[in-house]
């Protein structure tokens, strides 16, 4: 997955948007004003940090050594960081994507949650 896969995935999800709140070179990509998913675009490696369900985020550390660790300055129990180099699967890469966007998605108010309208 290349910079600009990811960024364009990351903004195919309802109300997404791309931010660079903290400076140019990091991308945060939020749903209605909360993060999903945070990337310095240039890096090589490319990687970017998801948030997870904490004993998911155990499991994929433990399967995936050395391509999803802890979350870089982020919360440990809930964010990871995962390298897109090409050795973890487009796929798998892409659902990580969308599980931290259903997470942040259900820990909004109802209301916001039915705005989203999801199909």
């Amino acid at each position: 997955m290349t910079p600009d896969q990811l960024r364009a995935f990351c903004l195919s999800f309802n109300a997404a948007e791309e931010d660079f709140p903290f400076n140019p070179d990091i991308s945060v990509f939020k749903v209605l004003g909360k993060m999903f998913a945070l990337s310095w675009m240039d890096a090589e490696p490319l990687k970017v940090n998801l948030k997870c369900d904490p004993e998911d985020a155990i499991r994929l550390r433990a399967d995936h050594e050395g391509l999803i660790a802890p979350g870089y300055h982020m919360n440990k129990r809930h964010w990871n960081t995962v390298t897109v180099d090409g050795d973890l699967p487009d796929r798998l890469v892409k659902d990580l994507i969308e599980d931290s966007y259903d997470l942040v998605v259900a820990g909004l108010p109802k209301t916001e949650r039915l705005r989203l309208d999801r199909p």
